[in-house]
């Protein structure tokens, strides 16, 4: 299990780890910890919030904090996959195509726009977070979006064979891994409901939505899931939860 948890942090993150060698029995249960990785982020974006909170900073800089540090912490390897989607689904070839293109290192220009925009909209979002309570709520989704990641790894059909997705799905013991991504999910929806009743409900079926299409999307367009899919995933569903709780709460204190 320890193995494990390393294998998760050393694949998923740039969080120093001890060293475990690279092999199936190691990488059992990686998925399943693979929500922790959220947690850590999640942790870093509280502090940030504190210590902006203490130094009295402005709105922009906290913003332009909280969309670095998952990039620190992750080293950018979801966004390489929502990248390297973009391309394959501006492409509108067929399947096989786009699975080609998704193997391409080289970024293209509509990946590029896409980023640009959702740093933007990312960065727009954040600068309306001005609460401890919101933050915290905000960091819980980053446990909530891997653990509907890794779930739909393990539970969706995949479009390759091979690939380092397959890497960790293969040796995966699945009813195990589906067991700790159903247990982070369901601890992951309740405390944001603890947090803040509304919007975490909100943000709970902002995610739901987003799991749905992601099934859709990646069967109709690639014929299943891949490692780049479930990156893409990922950051959707980020963004998605913090639109959900940014714009449930202004309602809220509209009608308040």
């Amino acid at each position: 299990m320890l193995r494990s948890l390393f294998s998760a942090f050393l694949m998923y993150s740039r969080i120093p780890a001890p060293k475990v060698e690279w092999k199936e029995e190691n990488r059992r249960y990686a998925l399943g910890f693979f929500p922790l990785v959220g947690a850590v982020i999640g942790a870093l974006l509280i502090l940030w919030r504190f210590a902006c909170n203490a130094l009295d900073t402005g709105q922009f800089l906290f913003a332009a904090g909280a969309v670095f540090i998952p990039v620190l912490v992750t080293g950018g390897i979801h966004l390489d996959g929502f990248c390297d989607v973009c391309d394959a689904r501006a492409s509108c070839a067929d399947k096989a195509k786009r699975l080609e293109i998704m193997s391409d290192p080289h970024i293209g220009s509509f990946a590029v726009i896409k980023l640009c925009l959702y740093f933007i909209i990312q960065t727009a979002l954040f600068s309306q977070v001005d609460s401890l309570r919101t933050t915290a709520l905000i960091s819980v989704g980053y446990v909530l979006s891997r653990a509907l990641s890794g779930l739909s790894a393990v539970t969706f059909k995949t479009a390759k064979k091979s690939g380092t997705l397959q890497s960790f799905v293969h040796p995966a013991h699945r009813g195990i891994t589906i067991a700790m991504e159903v247990f982070f999910i369901i601890a992951s929806v309740s405390a944001m409901a603890a947090i803040l009743p509304v919007q975490g409900v909100t943000a709970g079926l902002a995610a739901l939505f987003v799991f749905i299409c992601h099934r859709f999307t990646s069967y109709r367009d690639f014929g299943g899931v891949t490692g780049d899919l479930c990156g893409w995933f990922l950051q959707m569903c980020e963004i998605f939860i913090l639109a959900a709780i940014v714009f449930s709460g202004r309602i809220m204190q509209l009608w308040l």
